[in-house]
């Protein structure tokens, strides 16, 4: 790779990193150019975590070289990156929730008195005129705690424009936004790119990555699949280089519509009874649904719209109140998810890391936390071997990547925590198994994978519910979609009747021609 070219920041040559029995990176070669952004593609596990730790200097290359303005250099902590210009801003951000903003920003720099004193004045005009460049209106003195998941991204941004950043890498940055919060980051990363700040963008929504990005490069395996310019960016081509075969079969629909069994769960008049310590605006304002057996449910609607809210109520996490509430006929009263797990609920909920996972636990405690009662010897020890072998059976039917039971769950892929989730709730063999955001923050073999897992459950006649923000997924899983606007139903589509306009129509409806 030449590194005379005046229009590259950043080199990456023939770079490659092993760990003990895993070749990470191999040979890996791309650039970033000044004032451009560039995207970062690849499924979980092809190399992009490890590029970016060795770029942001947590990580030694093994072999090859880093050019930064022309000229190789050795990236050998994160002060050192910061001292280019490097600034990488991660998905679980770096900040301190009980300062303010503008203390955030300035972190270990404050501008000071007489090099004593902090001069509060400057760094609160400073913090106001660093923010305003991005166009975020925010008081420096907020604490952070207060702040939006948005809002909190661009507290980082404004960090790193603070340290005159020239490279930001934003990791899965819109993960956590609405809509209309990606809208907005992405104007804040065209306008850095117009004050010649270059952005490295990683992105598992493909959509982002061909509207936003001058150029993408792919990684598979470890391998470099592709540097494309500007007139290649094209979502089939995306998909193909990353999994490394066509994209006709990975988001498409059955041929054969599936046949519903009888109604497993009715509900009528359901509300929800929101406390105000969740400080959620929205609740459920008189849902009437039916959920057969043996089908998808697929659920649409804007964020904020009762999609998370009519999960939590049915699962008994919420308070809730209904005319009525049936499961294969007979009423039932559900006040608690132990009530739910007793009737063959289960819930797969959105923020697996937050609401689902035990990160410190090894994957086998995280199998088992929702029916320990069936691995227990005496009512006291865990039947270790009994718990294995349950485990070994959902790894080989969820196929499911790891290399053992007692290995960090944290350290599963995306995808893979997510099967484990769904093994969790499988194991108890639920009649109705909700899932919110199936495949959020996973890849999009991954995303294939839990499509077929879902199919699969539905034609053993489970009743699966699937709640999603992407429309073409909920297009793709369901049999049945329903949409909801400020939390109401309204409208129900055949998914073979479905577009992605009809459904955003119908999710954005005047409350007056709303249904339920």
């Amino acid at each position: 790779m030449s590194s005379a070219n005046p229009e590259l920041l950043l080199q990456i040559d023939h770079v490659s990193k092993r760990f003990p029995g895993v070749v990470a990176l191999d040979d890996v070669s791309f650039d970033v150019r000044r004032g451009e952004v560039l995207g970062l593609l690849g499924e979980n596990g092809a190399g992009k975590s490890t590029i970016l730790k060795i770029i942001s200097g947590a990580q030694l290359p093994d072999q090859g070289t880093i050019y930064w303005d022309g000229k190789p250099v050795s990236i050998t902590s994160p002060q050192t990156a910061q001292s280019l210009g490097i600034v990488t801003i991660y998905q679980e951000f770096n900040l301190v929730p009980t300062l303010s903003v503008a203390e955030n920003i300035f972190i270990g720099r404050e501008p000071l008195h007489f090099g004593r004193f902090v001069d509060w004045k400057k760094m609160r005009a400073d913090a106001r005129a660093i923010t305003q460049r991005i166009g975020l209106s925010i008081d420096p003195d907020a604490p952070v705690s207060e702040l939006s998941v948005a809002e909190q991204q661009m507290v980082e941004i404004a960090r790193a424009l603070s340290i005159e950043a020239r490279l930001i890498i934003m990791d899965e940055p819109t993960s956590a936004l609405s809509g209309a919060e990606v809208d907005r980051l992405v104007g804040i990363v065209r306008t850095l790119r117009s004050q010649g700040v270059s952005v490295m963008f990683v992105t598992h929504r493909l959509e982002e990555a061909m509207t936003l990005c001058d150029r993408v490069t792919i990684l598979r395996d470890g391998k470099l699949a592709a540097n494309l310019n500007r007139d290649e960016l094209a979502i089939p081509t995306f998909i193909e280089k990353m999994v490394g075969r066509a994209a006709s079969n990975l988001y498409s629909r059955p041929t054969t519509r599936r046949q519903a069994g009888a109604v497993r769960l009715s509900i009528r008049g359901l509300k929800s009874v929101v406390t105000a310590e969740k400080q959620r605006g929205v609740v459920l304002k008189g849902i009437d649904l039916d959920i057969r057996a043996g089908e998808i449910l697929g659920i649409a609607g804007l964020v904020g719209a009762g999609r998370t809210e009519l999960a939590r109520a049915i699962f008994g996490a919420d308070m809730k109140t209904a005319d009525r509430f049936q499961i294969d006929g007979e009423d039932v009263t559900i006040r608690s998810p132990r009530d739910a797990m007793r009737y063959g609920i289960g819930l797969v909920p959105e923020d697996r890391k937050l609401q689902a996972l035990f990160l410190q636990l090894a994957i086998r405690r995280n199998f088992s936390v929702a029916s320990l009662d069936r691995f227990m010897r005496l009512g006291v020890f865990v039947d270790e071997a009994k718990e294995a072998a349950e485990l070994q059976r959902f790894r080989t039917m969820m196929n499911v990547r790891m290399t053992g039971p007692d290995q960090l769950i944290s350290n599963l892929s995306g995808g893979n925590q997510q099967k484990i989730v769904l093994s969790r709730w499988l194991s108890l063999d639920p009649k109705i198994l909700i899932v919110d955001e199936p495949t959020r923050g996973i890849d999009i073999a991954a995303k294939a994978e839990v499509h077929e897992i879902l199919d699969t459950l539905a034609n053993r006649g489970i009743a699966v519910v699937v709640i999603s923000s992407e429309l073409p997924e909920v297009m793709a899983v369901a049999d049945r979609i329903v949409t909801m606007r400020e939390g109401r139903l309204t409208g129900e589509v055949a998914p073979e009747e479905a577009t992605q306009e009809k459904l955003m129509s119908l999710m954005a409806l005047d409350d007056a021609t709303v249904k339920g």
